[in-house]
């Protein structure tokens, strides 16, 4: 009877495994100027132009963002990896995640964060990124 218990629990934990595998491979991809366009113009109408609701919509969206743990840091480095910058710019917006953490207001440690770490050299950074799809305009 152990036996089986123990196979069944084996067996729990290998599907687990599989599931939280699976759900993490689902590969994740850079991000064009296009895609955060698009994806800017859905969450402006669903958060009604409120600046910090639709930053939080937009980087989830993108798979920048966890309501848990904030911005990805190692996502948001390798889309400016041709910066050659990637462990300054992990260590930046890892700085401001932390320093502006508020689990309580989801919108504004998005927002705040994004600022903080916007403030600097990156923010020049983001709006290269963005205008990459003006010159596609």
């Amino acid at each position: 009877m152990n036996h089986l218990r123990l196979e069944i629990i084996c067996w729990s934990c290998l599907l687990i495994a599989m599931a939280v595998s699976t759900e993490a491979a689902s590969v994740w991809k850079l991000p064009t100027a296009q895609m955060v366009y698009e994806d800017l113009e859905k969450c402006r109408q669903e958060s009604l132009e409120e600046d910090a609701h639709t930053l939080r919509c937009l980087v989830k969206k993108l798979g920048l963002w966890t309501d848990e743990s904030g911005y990805n840091a190692r996502r948001i480095a390798k889309i400016f990896a041709g910066h050659n910058q990637m462990e300054e710019l992990m260590l930046v917006v890892e700085h401001c995640n932390q320093k502006e953490q508020d689990t309580s207001h989801l919108d504004d440690w998005a927002f705040l964060a994004y600022r903080c770490a916007t403030s600097g050299q990156f923010g020049h950074w983001v709006k290269d990124f963005m205008s990459q799809k003006e010159v596609e305009r």
